[in-house]
């Protein structure tokens, strides 16, 4: 990859860590990259930066360094990936899934990442579409990991139907379902019983939310469906809702319809030299029980 030269940085918005930041833009302007960074209140004091927007950011950057938890990489994957513009991410969290650098570990990696010496990867998000059932207008969604249609507040089933394109699926008596991306299989999808999806497959999967038919089962498509969900009409008793990386909610009514699909444009991370995704799946969420190394064959 060709050197980054203007980069983005972005902190949580809440409770960043200052220290770490500081050095990271000390460090990138020591390695003569021009650095702006989102406007935080907490950081003014403490960063000499030039502070941008993110519609600046996405028009600047050639890349962008998100410094916090996964949920604060969703809310710029959303936000960035339209630009096209990749993203970098430094745990400060505490899992850490898809923010792989550890703190400890950044500057040891920093100078080979801007010199572009870096592991490119593009991962493919899905678009929501809102329709509603009394009204022409519809409204559009990014979600990086999953789009969720659950009831708001009780602990109560909701009915909808399944559609794949304009085929039917099925009815469905449940406490919701899960709309995931390979991205967010390892995500809330993952709770609720459904399969690991490897980032480069090109498929989305469907995770009901404690059904109450048993063989109602995870099913897994190929992103080049679309998958429709209608919402029944016993809502009015339960409160229906979409979520977009749990993070970004709207209320459903009766007869409203979500249509997801893949996204146009993917989500482009860059990880360091060395990365593996399942070396972050037997490190994260101690997967698998085998070694840590091959031992090679016998």
């Amino acid at each position: 990859m060709n050197p980054f030269r203007v980069v983005g940085v972005i902190g949580k918005r809440r409770d960043p860590d200052l220290v770490l930041l500081r050095d990271l833009c000390r460090s990138l302007q020591k390695l003569d990259c021009e650095v702006l960074l989102e406007p935080n209140p907490a950081l003014r004091s403490v960063i000499r930066a030039p502070l941008s927007d993110r519609e600046t950011l996405a028009r600047r950057c050639d890349l962008v360094i998100v410094v916090g938890g996964d949920g604060t990489l969703l809310d710029a994957g959303r936000a960035l990936a339209p630009a096209g513009v990749p993203l970098l991410g430094v745990n400060q969290g505490r899992l850490g899934f898809m923010v792989d650098v550890a703190p400890e570990t950044m500057h040891e990696h920093l100078a080979a990442i801007i010199d572009g010496q870096c592991v490119p990867e593009d991962r493919m998000i899905l678009s929501a579409v809102v329709k509603r059932a009394a009204a022409r207008d519809s409204l559009a969604h990014l979600a990086v990991n999953d789009v969720v249609i659950r009831n708001q507040a009780t602990i109560r089933m909701i009915e909808f139907e399944t559609w794949l394109d304009d085929e039917f699926i099925s009815n469905h008596r449940a406490d919701g379902v899960i709309v995931a991306s390979p991205t967010g299989s390892t995500a809330y999808a993952l709770s609720g019983g459904g399969p690991l999806v490897h980032p480069g497959a090109q498929a989305i999967a469907m995770v009901p939310i404690c059904p109450h038919t048993l063989s109602d089962r995870p099913i897994v498509v190929g992103s080049d469906h679309s998958i429709r969900i209608v919402i029944g009409q016993d809502v009015e008793r339960v409160r229906a809702m979409a979520t977009f990386d749990g993070q970004r909610s709207v209320a459903l009514d009766a007869g409203d319809e979500v249509e997801i699909r893949r996204a146009p444009l993917p989500l482009r991370l860059i990880h360091p030299r060395g990365y593996s995704y399942f070396g972050i799946l037997r490190d994260k969420l101690r997967w698998g029980s085998g070694p840590t190394a091959p031992r090679g064959r016998v």
